[in-house]
């Protein structure tokens, strides 16, 4: 199954789901910190999301539950960078148990990860949008009821093109 990011909505199957996405569009030179989402076609490798918010969650996707001690590393001077990492961390991280609700699910996108390139860009997920859909610093965000539906569909075939 493939996945169509297109103005701003996912297309798969009959569905077409309302997203966010970076605040400054989608590039083909996504660099770290520069708000763009990466143009391409991604798979997609595996879940994380909050167990003490989520439950039933039914995928085909490996899922690793979130603990207070994650975190993502987004610091290109680290050896590091563009991994899930423990807390406390030394360097620029993005801290995965947060107070609100945007990554009680997070489906991992294989941007940047094998190999990593520094400084290309971290930490970009399909993760939960804000109330009002208010744009990313580079990710992917769906509600989510589309996420529910969404992670039931997906699995490790699954490609996700972003145009």
């Amino acid at each position: 199954m493939n996945i169509i990011l297109k103005n701003k909505f996912l297309y798969f199957q009959n569905y077409k789901l309302r997203c966010s996405i970076g605040k400054k569009g989608i590039s083909y030179k996504k660099k770290e910190g520069d708000n763009k989402t990466p143009k391409g076609k991604f798979k997609f490798k595996y879940i994380l999301y909050r167990k003490d918010r989520v439950t039933n969650l039914k995928t085909n996707l490996k899922k690793i539950a979130i603990h207070k001690k994650m975190g993502w590393c987004d610091d290109p001077y680290s050896k590091y960078y563009n991994h899930m990492v423990k807390l406390p961390f030394k360097g620029s991280v993005e801290k995965l148990w947060l107070k609100d609700n945007i990554y009680d699910i997070i489906i991992i996108i294989d941007y940047n990860l094998n190999p990593v390139i520094k400084f290309k860009g971290s930490a970009i997920f399909l993760h939960l949008a804000k109330k009002k859909y208010q744009n990313t610093k580079g990710c992917v965000a769906i509600n989510k009821n589309d996420m529910m539906l969404l992670v039931e569909k997906v699995n490790k075939r699954t490609k996700l093109q972003i145009y």
